[in-house]
């Protein structure tokens, strides 16, 4: 069983000669499959004949709707009066988007994958849109930690349906989501609200638990307080992007005072609309200097983080006393320039936050769904859709992420 939950298919086979109406199916078939997937006494291994793609891992088995037929040949191993074994596959074929190599969105390709087959514990989910996240463009450079090699299905948000009874949910995976169909944990599986669209849930995910989590790391989601001059101050890098607007509503339901920071006005006038306070356009003002005007040389309590290099320092530079940095990325690809002496002044801390590690804390993410579902049945919560994209569009979906040219969030659509 492979981190996804699942297991390689179990091959029934029959020998028979091949004809030309096998060979054509088997040529429609792509099937991955390694050696290991079929059973078959030890003396007789059997080596598959594959079209495309090929050396997929285990973790990306993936999903399909239509019936395909791959032929399986092997060498003869003197027994049964074999001269040469010719073994028919039945399996089932899906849409996927798969990773092929390192080097960015241009490796992204449309492909037939095989379906999953959930392991113990895991379920089927039909798939029919997926959020795309920094975190997807960084797996496309090799830059995100965990990963498996290339080629393998991308995605970790989705939105779709339990194919066991039916139900509308939304979930988390670590990669193989942006495909017809994913084999998930059923923890990391949350009902779509009834009024939300599929784009909506699929965008939910990833950005309001990050957001919520990031709150709960800097020790803000204990109860809401009333907005006024002594109400925390919160320093959001990125504020238009998805993370960045679910940061937004939140923290306006926590009664936080808000600055964020983006490439433009526009986008800025937009993030007021959902209740940030102080918009910073990054372009125009060094926003170090901005924080120090705006707070009248206080700065801030706690710097939401995810651009990397030289801005881990920057940001503890915009605390004030006592401070917190809460680091969860690194959009611009570098590491994190820190002296930590510099946080010796303020009595300054700066924590790191990843999802990943996370998302396996069942009581902690229990416990931000408990608050997050309840705000979002007050209908509190709107995840904010920038683009929506069909899935054969990824690459160009990939690039207004990296190029700083979404508004909220970018959505694919799977099926």
């Amino acid at each position: 069983m492979d981190l996804l939950g699942t297991h390689l298919p179990t091959v029934e086979s029959r020998t028979r000669r091949p004809t030309a109406e096998s060979i054509a199916a088997s040529d429609l078939c792509a099937e991955p499959m390694n050696e290991t997937a079929i059973k078959q006494r030890s003396a007789f291994r059997p080596k598959i004949r594959q079209k495309h793609p090929t050396n997929i891992p285990e973790e990306v088995y993936t999903c399909g709707a239509a019936s395909a037929i791959t032929q399986v040949t092997a060498p003869c191993d003197g027994r049964d009066g074999w001269d040469q074994a010719h073994l028919l596959v039945d399996c089932q074929v899906m849409k996927a988007i798969v990773i092929s190599r390192l080097g960015g969105p241009e490796a992204l390709e449309v492909r037939d994958m095989p379906d999953p087959v959930p392991g113990p514990g895991y379920e089927s989910i039909r798939v029919q849109a997926g959020g795309l996240n920094f975190a997807d463009v960084m797996t496309t450079q090799g830059g995100y930690p965990g990963t498996p090699k290339p080629p393998l299905v991308a995605g970790r948000e989705f939105c779709g349906f339990r194919e066991s009874e039916g139900q509308r949910v939304m979930g988390y995976a670590q990669w193989g989501a942006f495909a017809e169909r994913v084999s998930a944990r059923p923890e990391l599986l949350w009902p779509v609200p009834e009024t939300w669209t599929v784009e909506e849930g699929a965008a939910f995910p990833v950005n309001y638990f990050t957001a919520y989590l990031a709150y709960w790391k800097a020790g803000l989601t204990d109860e809401p307080r009333p907005t006024d001059r002594n109400a925390p101050r919160v320093l959001i890098h990125a504020v238009a992007g998805g993370v960045g607007t679910a940061a937004v509503q939140i923290g306006k339901l926590l009664g936080v005072e808000m600055y964020g920071t983006s490439s433009s006005d526009q986008k800025l006038a937009r993030v007021k609309e959902l209740g940030l306070q102080h918009g910073i356009d990054y372009k125009q003002r060094d926003y170090e200097d901005a924080v120090k005007d705006l707070t009248h040389g206080e700065g801030v309590d706690v710097v939401f983080e995810m651009l990397g290099g030289e801005h881990t320092a920057k940001s503890v530079r915009c605390l004030r006393d006592f401070g917190r940095v809460i680091v969860y990325g690194s959009a611009t690809g570098q590491k994190s320039e820190l002296d930590t002496r510099l946080l010796y002044a303020r009595g300054a801390s700066v924590h790191g936050l990843w999802l990943t590690y996370l998302s396996a804390k069942r009581e902690l993410m229990n416990q931000a769904w408990k608050q997050l579902s309840s705000w979002t049945a007050q209908g509190h919560l709107h995840p904010v859709i920038g683009h929506v994209l069909p899935m054969e569009r990824a690459v160009e979906a990939y690039r207004l992420l990296s190029e700083g040219k979404n508004f909220g969030k970018v959505i694919l659509k799977i099926a």
